[in-house]
């Protein structure tokens, strides 16, 4: 693996990037993109951020949110370098990879999961976030922050870490966001904007989703099905994922909080939380997915119901 010094000479090499991270960007994936786009463009750099899909409402008051692009509303920019950033393989760039040809790929990442698919790699899975790699990143290479940087990588620090709460959190987190606080950010305001609430009219039905949550394996496990009109049903800036997961990690006794959403008739995403010494990268890792030992996701080419019996007995042969 490279070192951020070796890293930023090969940045230095191109003239024309393309940065992009995993499709469903979380706060860690979009400020790390955004970030990097910073960067690159005050060296004099040409660089475009594309995902296969668009930012999410609730992070559309990130700095500089409007440079982040949804593919299918670009035409296919001229780059000698792609940036991934957040991803633990190649496949979760989704149709962003159909732009690629033999260009230098340059893979930033946490993800234990990583398969190092970069012509060059940094990855760090011991790092709390893609956020604070570059925070390392560009510490290296004498980048000079600005407010604007500063409250993209606290952002994707403080929701990796769930509010320096998970178990990645250390010592260098704490120096990281005490060296970025010195850009008067305000943590109360970051938090209500990256943490939304629940909107007045989602609240019935996340009421009724919570509702429909089963338990399973000895009470160890809770398992949430979305329907796809379900998840239609809801307000575009309301994170209902991250609520129920928040909500049912609450409830003593539960190891595997799993979630299925229904993609297509015959796909699923698959999410799964776990909390004490239960490693969702492993299990994920039997569907060809990937992520942290806490935090992981894969998407199986299965309906709902076929997608639960699948992973209920995957994590019963770990579990029991």
């Amino acid at each position: 693996m490279s070192s951020p010094k070796y890293i930023w000479a090969e940045i230095k090499k191109h003239r024309r990037f393309l940065v992009t991270t995993h499709y469903n960007p979380d706060a860690d994936a979009a400020s790390s993109a955004l970030a990097m786009a910073i960067v690159l463009r005050a060296m004099g750099k040409k660089a475009v951020v594309v995902n296969q899909d668009a930012l999410p409402a609730w992070l559309r008051f990130l700095p500089k949110a409007q440079n982040f692009h949804k593919k299918t509303d670009l035409k296919q920019p001229l780059f000698d370098a792609l940036i991934v950033l957040d991803c633990g393989d190649l496949e979760r760039i989704g149709g962003v990879r159909q732009w690629l040809g033999d260009e230098t790929i340059i893979n930033i990442d946490h993800h234990v999961t990583n398969n190092f698919f970069g012509s060059v790699n940094l990855v760090y899975p011991r790092a709390s976030s893609s956020c604070e790699i570059l925070f390392d990143l560009f510490k290296a290479a004498r980048v000079k922050l600005n407010k604007d940087l500063a409250a993209l990588l606290y952002a994707g620090i403080m929701t990796d870490t769930g509010s320096f709460r998970y178990d990645n959190t250390n010592v260098k987190t704490h120096q990281i966001a005490a060296t970025l606080m010195k850009f008067h950010l305000s943590a109360p305001d970051l938090y209500q904007r990256l943490y939304v609430g629940i909107p007045s009219v989602d609240m019935k039905g996340f009421v009724d989703v919570i509702h429909s949550a089963k338990l399973f394996l000895k009470n160890k496990v809770y398992c949430v099905m979305l329907p796809k009109k379900v998840m239609d049903s809801f307000s575009k800036k309301f994170d209902l994922k991250e609520k129920i997961f928040g909500f049912l990690r609450l409830v003593e006794g539960i190891e595997v909080v799993v979630i299925l959403s229904e993609l297509t008739p015959r796909q699923t995403r698959v999410n799964l939380r776990s909390q004490n010494h239960f490693d969702v990268a492993k299990l994920a890792s039997q569907f060809n997915g990937g992520g942290h030992a806490k935090a992981s996701g894969a998407k199986i080419e299965i309906g709902l119901e076929q997608a639960k019996k699948r992973i209920l007995a995957a994590i019963r042969k770990s579990l029991l």
